[in-house]
């Protein structure tokens, strides 16, 4: 059985190298483990390193190279609307904080069909739609910055008070205090950094 150990993103899949699609819905596009079957009949072992969630228009890079696409499964959802934006906005705000996931629109929000009751408290209107379940990451989510670098920067720095004045240019060394203008000291040319 063919294994799938990587993720391309969407931005770098080269349709070529594409041989198969592989349709998930939202639970399914969320694991890192799983025995899935393409379009095409083949039989997949999905073994990534962690549940990257994977996203429309992805791929799964199979062991000898070839891609397999990753394509959003049409599920039960509501399409969830509101008599104003702040409504709509104060709903949004509950279901993050309930930890339930939504796709966010211009004026609506869609929200997995088991959000209903969630939805009527807010007084919101629904309605039952099918459809490609595309709902926003988490804030904490750093699978979309790449596959382990992310968790990377920031450690090494932390303890050391005079790093916003290297963060603002990454290109200067002796000169980054020319690249702090929310400093009021940033004209004091270095000397500023006692007073963190």
């Amino acid at each position: 059985m063919p294994a799938a150990r990587q993720i391309v993103r969407k931005a770098a899949v080269r349709p070529e190298q594409v041989v198969d699609t592989v349709v998930l819905d939202h639970a399914a596009r969320a694991q890192a483990h799983a025995h899935v079957h393409t379009e095409g009949g083949l039989h997949l072992d999905l073994a990534l390193d962690r549940a990257s969630g994977l996203e429309d228009g992805d791929a799964l890079k199979l062991d000898d190279g070839r891609l397999v696409a990753v394509r959003a499964a049409p599920e039960a959802l509501l399409e969830v609307r509101a008599g104003s934006p702040s409504r709509l906005l104060r709903l949004a705000w509950q279901l993050g904080g309930s930890h339930v996931p939504a796709e966010v629109a211009a004026d609506r929000l869609y929200v997995p069909a088991s959000a209903a009751e969630l939805v009527r408290g807010a007084g919101c209107a629904a309605e039952p739609v099918t459809r490609a379940f595309r709902p926003e990451k988490a804030a904490h989510d750093h699978s979309t910055c790449g596959h382990d670098h992310s968790h990377d920067h920031g450690h090494d720095h932390g303890h050391d008070h005079g790093h916003a004045h290297h963060d603002h240019g990454h290109q200067g060394h002796d000169h980054a205090h020319s690249h702090a203008p929310s400093h009021e000291h940033a004209h004091d040319h270095g000397h500023g950094k006692h007073e963190h």
